[in-house]
């Protein structure tokens, strides 16, 4: 197999494992814990805006190609193989039926409102 088409399986898995967790945060078995996780990936995925914008160099793409597919795993490992197997059967099922990609007005909310207290740690700091 060659590198680009790990890369390609790789980037489905990610995005289907993504999907799983936003049917894992409403499916009725899924634990609290696993749900607290699932909702702040799904969240901060489906945000417009990132943590580190893109525009920096390099530490741009770090949440993209690293935290990322890091909270998903981590998310994924904590839920209970029954639910894991239903949810990613719904993921395929909408991946292959999909019309437009799911977007999270809370995850932006959230990212929001983390820089704005980041900015105004940062400008107290300075200020002291």
């Amino acid at each position: 197999m060659q590198i680009s088409e790990r890369l390609k399986t790789w980037a489905k898995r990610i995005k289907r494992d993504g999907l799983t967790l936003w049917f894992a945060g409403k499916h009725p078995r899924t634990p609290w814990h696993a749900k607290a996780v699932g909702v702040f990936v799904v969240a901060y995925a489906l945000s417009p805006i990132d943590l580190i914008p893109d525009f920096i160099p390099v530490l741009g793409y770090v949440d993209d190609v690293l935290l990322l597919p890091g909270l998903i795993y981590l998310a994924i490992k904590l839920l209970p193989p029954d639910v894991l197997v239903d949810c990613r059967r719904q993921a395929e099922d909408w991946m292959d039926s999909a019309a437009s990609k799911p977007r999270s007005r809370i995850g932006a909310a959230l990212i929001v409102t983390v820089w704005v207290i980041a900015g105004a740690a940062a400008w107290f700091w300075f200020v002291r």
